[in-house]
């Protein structure tokens, strides 16, 4: 059998759904070809007659699927450091939001910034992820909340993808706040959202799906639904930003219309954890977000145990709430703020972050046919990657069998 190239001499965590654990392989190998994984496994079990392009010893080092970040707000003009320094003094997240800041404060500098613009200052950003072996990264819209700016937005998410040897994907977030002009009126603003932006987004091919805000300082459950019946008309899934802040029973309703995910989930109730798992949809936990806003309510981790709840964690970087790229240091916050085990942090930021896009048949674990990402790391056991902080094992990172 003949392969592009193969890694040889490795400790695999393939993550792989059958296996136990992280689906360890102590000493293996991943070739590939044309981009794809054709083999992973033990190297007792490669094919006689083998050969290959190229040959790569790992000395021993570890590798695992390449890192997903399926939530992020990567996109954005501006910053809101000043924010920071007013919730430093007292102020709360809704007060800010209700006084004309947080998201509106950055729906302001992102209209004014160019398409270039919005992809330059994107850059750095998605270079971080890179950095510690992100190989997939989501990114959404919803700091435009006009139809242009929002199309400008997405665009300039998969210019990215151009501009670096990285998967991304997009989601059109037009439901995220109520834009200045339309002067409170959510009702009439989620009837642009859903009778033009969302329908012109579809037929542009930007959005790979499309999500909402449902919240008491955004979108009701009626008005999210709304918003999701004008998603599914244009054949694409959903997804949602539910249960921060308040029980909105967001996590049902993401549920009742098959969502990929719901994401945050802090205030979510055990009958919300039952409905996911029975739909399949996945909770995604965003610990830097927790952290960030000083929350304290946590999110109801063994009702998601429980009711076999997938669990995936992302940075949600973004400029007023999470302003983080780096999925490492979210492995040790949901480990050390939401006590997610050694497993379930690498599981949640590879297999379950797949799965929480809809790409787990093709990416998200070490095995034959996906995809050809892999993360190789300089550790002598996997915990590594959960436990340090600020320090990147990262040896070398393979996106698409290159």
């Amino acid at each position: 059998m003949w392969f592009d190239q193969i890694w040889v001499d490795a400790r695999l965590a393939t993550l792989a759904p059958n296996a136990p654990g992280l689906g360890t392989i102590d000493r293996g190998a991943v070739a590939a070809r044309d981009g794809h994984i054709v083999f992973a496994g033990a190297e007792r079990d490669l094919p006689t007659g083998w050969d290959a392009a190229e040959q790569t010893s790992c000395e021993g080092r570890w590798i695992t699927p390449g890192l997903i970040d399926c939530h992020t707000h990567l996109v954005f003009g501006g910053d809101r450091a000043h924010e920071f320094e007013l919730r430093l003094a007292g102020a709360s997240y809704e007060e800010i939001a209700r006084a004309g800041g947080g998201i509106l404060s950055t729906v302001r500098a992102t209209r004014a910034a160019s398409e270039h613009e919005l992809v330059q200052t994107a850059l750095p950003r998605l270079a971080a992820l890179i950095a510690e072996g992100v190989t997939t990264v989501e990114i959404k819209s919803g700091y435009g909340l006009d139809v242009e700016t929002e199309r400008r937005q997405l665009r300039a998410a998969r210019l990215l993808a151009k501009e670096q040897s990285v998967a991304v994907t997009t989601t059109f977030l037009g439901a995220h706040a109520v834009p200045a002009e339309m002067e409170g009126d959510k009702n009439r603003y989620i009837d642009l959202v859903c009778r033009e932006m969302l329908p012109r987004v579809a037929s542009d091919g930007l959005a790979d799906a499309v999500d909402a805000f449902c919240e008491t300082i955004a979108f009701t459950p009626e008005q999210t639904q709304r918003v999701f019946k004008a998603a599914h008309a244009a054949g694409l899934p959903v997804k949602l930003h539910a249960d921060q802040l308040s029980n909105s029973h967001g996590a049902l309703l993401a549920a009742e219309n098959r969502a990929l995910s719901a994401d945050h989930l802090e205030f979510t109730d055990e009958a919300g954890a039952a409905a996911m798992a029975a739909a399949g949809t996945v909770a995604v936990l965003l610990p830097g977000a927790f952290y960030f806003i000083r929350e304290t309510q946590k999110p109801p981790i063994e009702s998601f145990r429980k009711h076999r709840v997938p669990i995936a964690l992302a940075t949600d970087c973004n400029p007023g709430t999470s302003p983080l790229t780096s999925l490492l240091l979210v492995m040790n916050m949901g480990a050390t703020l939401f006590r997610l085990t050694v497993e379930e942090c690498i599981a949640a930021v590879t297999r379950e972050a797949a799965r929480a896009l809809g790409l787990l048949r093709t990416a998200g674990t070490l095995e034959r046919g996906k995809w050809c990402d892999l993360a190789i790391w300089n550790i002598e056991r996997p915990a590594e990657l959960v436990y340090r902080m600020g320090l990147n094992p990262l040896h070398a990172r393979v996106w698409r069998g290159r």
